[in-house]
């Protein structure tokens, strides 16, 4: 399993802005490059067939503009993983999570079938999955609501394969949406003023039924779920019906898992955000609590430095620390890390309510593992990206973004307190380099007085590529500083001065 994901409500967030923000990492022992692009509608399938599942669907006529930020490499299809649409609806797909034994045997996953030609049987197509989601979504909604009815619509048609959490954000709004088992699904708005935390777990703990079937303002579910938990036996609270108490359950205990192999790979995760986010509250918490809330009210008002930090966090200050001095060699390695060598990319999208709609949306990207680098802003509404992150190479080469920040990264890697003043400068520089652009083309935008959709968009692709190449300099010269620390010390260096000390 794979990825870490934070939620940032528009009243917990420092400037009013929702903010979403997924670390996409590959499995073990895989690394999948990644690219920035725009899909233009008359680019958009009109009729859709997956790479993994072979599942057919035929897709709406009338697909918008948007931004994604997909795999390279085409063998496991799209990938979309992380969009804006130019409707400022924002998608990550997906957090991986996992769902008990018994809601798989009432609901079973939706598996692709391969054909048995000695028998005559077809292959039966699988459902939709994290290669899917955001290409059939995103492109034909207005607002996060509508997301998560597209993605109801669709897991109860054609089912899913995999167990999986969808965020989709507006202006307004952050959903939270976790499948249940192949058909099944629910969903929770993030609360204004919290934040939401998942590490690969099925994380909401609360659900009322009594709201998600009048007014939904802030759950959503599938129309059967209350007969489903009934039917099927799945409700566990003590002394009450069906799993059922007053109207309201917990979903963690429902549907979800809590196992040894969580307390070593995800609840660590959980509770070192919460932790840094409400200190205070989390005093009693342990890396291996099984009831660490998904949602909080952080102590101060959460920037994206702060999101940055944490999805490229290793546990610092504590004894669970790979790179730590504290503990003992057992603790530095007992947990899984936020901040994994196989992070493919970390996407923040920031929708902002204060900017016009033409320019609300930016995307903050970093590729690579985060403990070695940080993310940049890039404006959502374009026509196109800049090269140096839309034309990474299946293969290694210091022209794109991708590859240097994998290198820089395993090089530090080996020396990384030789290497973390020059790796923390170069965070500083791009994080504030990066506030300075997006200022000064908001202003730009403003005094210019620009209305027309192309002459905003040419300006938002010129502040991109002016991002793109900061970054492209910013990282050549990181690269050589890490490499020439790296080569210092090697561990077959010589000189005759360090024969005669």
């Amino acid at each position: 399993m794979s990825c870490t994901t934070i939620l940032v409500g528009k009243k917990a967030s420092y400037d009013g802005s929702t903010i979403i923000a997924r670390d996409d990492d590959s499995g073990s022992g895989r690394y999948d490059p990644k690219k920035f692009v725009v899909v233009a509608p008359q680019e958009q399938p009109r009729h859709y067939r997956s790479v993994l599942s072979h599942v057919e669907i035929d897709l709406p006529d009338n697909p918008c503009r948007y931004s994604i930020v997909p795999n390279v490499l085409p063998n496991r299809g799209i990938l979309a993983e992380a969009g804006v649409n130019e409707r400022n609806v924002a998608m990550s797909a997906t957090e991986t999570i996992a769902v008990n034994e018994r809601v798989l045997a009432a609901d079973p996953l939706v598996a692709l079938q391969s054909a048995d030609e000695a028998n005559g049987k077809p292959e039966t197509p699988g459902g939709i999955g994290e290669e899917d989601i955001i290409t059939l979504i995103l492109p034909y909604v207005s607002t996060a609501r509508e997301g998560v009815k597209r993605l109801a619509e669709l897991l109860e048609t054609y089912g899913t394969y995999e167990s999986n959490g969808i965020i989709i954000s507006d202006v307004d709004e952050i959903w939270y949406v976790e499948t249940i088992g192949g058909h099944h699904w629910i969903a929770r708005r993030v609360p204004d003023d919290k934040c939401a935390i998942i590490p690969n777990q099925l994380g909401i703990d609360y659900f009322d039924f009594d709201d998600a079937f009048s007014d939904a303002r802030e759950f959503m579910c599938s129309a059967d779920l209350q007969e489903f938990i009934e039917t099927h036996h799945l409700g566990r609270a003590a002394g009450t019906q069906g799993g059922m108490n007053g109207g309201h359950c917990n979903p963690r205990i429902v549907f979800g898992t809590a196992t040894a192999k969580d307390h070593i790979y995800n609840t660590p995760r959980a509770w070192y955000m919460y932790r840094y986010l409400d200190p205070a509250d989390a005093e009693n918490l342990t890396p291996e609590s099984d009831d660490i809330p998904w949602c909080l009210e952080p102590e101060n008002a959460v920037t994206v430095e702060d999101v940055d930090f944490l999805l490229g966090s290793h546990f610092e200050g504590t004894p669970y620390d790979p790179y730590g001095t504290q503990g003992t060699e057992e603790s530095r390695h007992r947990y899984r890390p936020i901040g994994i060598n196989r992070t493919g990319h970390m996407v923040a999208m920031q929708i902002r309510p204060y900017a016009p709609v033409e320019s609300r949306s930016i995307m903050w990207i970093s590729y690579g593992s985060g403990a070695f680098t940080t993310s940049a802003p890039f404006y959502a509404n374009v026509d196109d990206t800049p090269a140096y992150l839309r034309d990474t190479m299946p293969e290694v080469s210091t022209d794109c973004l991708y590859w240097t920040n994998r290198l820089i990264a395993t090089l530090a890697d080996a020396h990384f307190y030789e290497t973390s003043n020059a790796v923390e400068g170069f965070s500083e520089d791009v994080r504030s380099f990066g506030h300075r652009l997006v200022e000064r083309t908001d202003d730009a935008l403003a005094i210019a007085g620009a209305t027309d959709a192309p002459s905003v968009t040419a300006r938002l692709a010129a502040a991109n590529d002016e991002m793109a190449e900061y970054l492209r300099s910013r990282n050549t010269k990181l690269l050589g500083d890490v490499l020439y620390t790296s080569s210092n010390l090697m561990h077959n260096s010589f000189a005759m001065s360090d024969r005669w000390n």
